[in-house]
């Protein structure tokens, strides 16, 4: 059987542009959980506050009273 130098079939010329491929959507991977991680904002007191008179937990004249300390 005669052996032609180069010629290593399908998978080993191309097998380079898998790796490629592979570490790409390895980094993909990585950058959007430490987006998803890093994009943890912290809610202020005067949003918890807006929340709880949107569901009604409090009454306008509280919140008004509640949203003049947290200002304070």
């Amino acid at each position: 059987m005669m052996h032609w130098p180069g010629n290593y079939g399908f998978g080993m010329g191309f097998g380079w542009i898998f790796m490629i491929l592979f570490w790409l959507v390895v980094i993909l991977i990585v950058v959007a959980l430490v987006k998803k991680v890093g994009s943890g904002e912290k809610e202020t007191a005067e949003d918890i506050l807006k929340k709880r008179y949107a569901r009604g937990e409090i009454s306008k004249d509280e919140f008004e009273r509640l949203k003049k300390d947290i200002r304070e």
